[in-house]
C-alpha cells in the first residue's frame, strides 16, 4: 500500500482569550510527564513555542518510532488549533449564545495547549530537524459566519482526533507517552461529545452509533486512514510524508 503523502498548512494562533493559559500549563512544575524521569522544563514568557515554517521546496517526513507518532499527533493538534483560531475570529462565534461561545473558547484553549505541549515534548526528545515545522491550512471551504458550517466542521475534526489517538496508542513504545496520549484523547472525546450535543441537538448524539461500536468502544483508526481522511478535507496545503511511521 502506498504511504500517505499529505498537504498541510500553517496558521499562527492568536493569543488565547484566556490570557496566559498556555504559559500556566507549560510552567506548572516543569510539566512532568506521568511522574517519571521525562521532564519538560517550562518556557519563559518570552519563549516562542511556535515552530519554524518549513523551508521552501523541502518535504518533511514525520519520522519513525515514538517521535514519528508524536509528530503525527502534533500535526493534528496544529490543524485543530488553527481551525479554532479562525472560529474565534469569525462572526458566528461573535454572535453565538453564551454556552456555545464558552464551549468553543474552551476548545480553542485546549487545542493550543495540546499543540504547544507536543512541540515541547518532541523538542525535548529529538533533534531540532526531527520536529515537524509549522503547518499551514486553507479553511476557505468553511463559512465562519455560519453555525452549521462551523459546528459541522468541528464535529468532523473532533471525531477524527479521538479515532486518531485511539488508533495510535498501540504504536507508542514509551509508557509515559502512552499515559499522556490517554489523557489527551479523553479531553478530545469530551470535545467531541460537547460539539455533538449542541450541534445535533439530541440527547444521544454525544455517544452516537456512528462513533461508538457494539462493544461500547470509541472508534480507532490507524495513522494512514486518518491522514487520508484529513487530506480529503481539503484543509491541508503544505506537503509532508508519513513514510516511516510504525504499523
Amino acid at each position: 500500500m502506498e504511504k500517505p503523502r499529505i498537504k498541510v498548512d500553517a496558521v499562527t494562533a492568536k493569543p488565547s482569550k484566556n490570557s496566559n493559559s498556555r504559559r500556566k500549563f507549560l510552567k506548572m512544575g516543569g510539566l512532568a510527564m506521568a511522574g517519571s524521569g521525562l521532564l519538560l522544563y517550562g518556557c519563559s514568557d518570552d519563549d516562542d513555542m511556535n515552530p519554524d515554517p518549513m523551508p521552501p521546496g523541502e518535504v518533511f517526513d514525520l519520522g519513525s518510532g515514538d517521535v514519528g507518532i508524536l509528530n503525527y499527533a502534533y500535526a493534528l493538534e496544529q490543524l485543530e488549533a488553527a481551525f479554532y483560531t479562525n472560529v474565534l475570529d469569525g462572526s458566528y462565534w461573535a454572535g453565538a449564545n453564551t454556552e456555545e461561545k464558552k464551549i468553543l473558547e474552551d476548545l480553542y484553549d485546549h487545542e493550543v495547549i495540546h499543540r504547544e505541549f507536543f512541540k515541547a515534548a518532541i523538542s525535548a526528545n529529538a533533534e531540532a530537524s526531527q520536529v515537524l515545522p509549522e503547518l499551514e491550512f486553507d479553511f476557505s471551504s468553511v463559512n465562519f459566519a455560519d453555525r452549521d458550517s462551523v459546528l459541522g466542521t468541528a464535529r468532523v475534526l473532533e471525531d477524527t482526533g479521538v479515532a486518531a489517538y485511539n488508533g495510535a496508542g498501540r504504536l507508542l513504545q514509551t509508557p509515559d507517552f502512552l499515559v499522556i496520549a490517554g489523557k489527551i484523547v479523553s479531553v478530545e472525546a469530551r470535545h467531541a461529545a460537547a460539539i455533538r450535543s449542541i450541534y445535533l441537538e439530541s440527547d444521544t448524539a454525544f455517544a452516537g452509533d456512528d462513533i461508538i461500536d457494539s462493544n461500547g468502544l470509541d472508534l480507532a483508526k490507524d495513522p494512514q486512514t486518518i491522514l487520508s481522511e484529513v487530506g480529503n478535507t481539503g484543509f491541508v496545503v503544505t506537503e509532508f510524508t508519513a513514510n516511516n511511521l510504525p504499523q
